[in-house]
């Protein structure tokens, strides 16, 4: 099994959608066994800082995209995935071990 995981942010948009949300459809389209989305606290990358602001008022907050699935699903999907993702993040893919 392999753990795709894709970092982004919330405000992150594809084609005028929320990225997350395109993604989350795209998996589930794509036959993917499941898929999380994780928002985080505070962060950094090449696009300078992400943080939550307290006051419910949500700034763009880092997200990260986690799916566990067997290689040859989710390896047809990588070149769709990055260019929905493009410059707005960073997609890892490494080898887990599922209990």
């Amino acid at each position: 099994m392999v753990a795709l995981a894709i970092r982004i942010k919330k405000n992150d948009e594809f084609e005028g959608k929320r990225l997350e949300r395109v993604l989350l459809d795209f998996f589930v389209e794509s036959g993917i066994s499941g898929s999380t989305v994780w928002a985080g606290v505070d962060g950094f990358g090449k696009r300078g800082r992400s943080k939550v602001q307290i006051e419910g008022i949500t700034v763009n907050m880092p997200l990260l995209i986690e799916v566990v699935d067997e290689r040859q699903r989710i390896e047809p999907l990588l070149a769709e995935i990055k260019r929905m993702v493009g410059d707005n993040g960073l997609v890892t893919l490494h080898d887990v071990d599922v209990l």
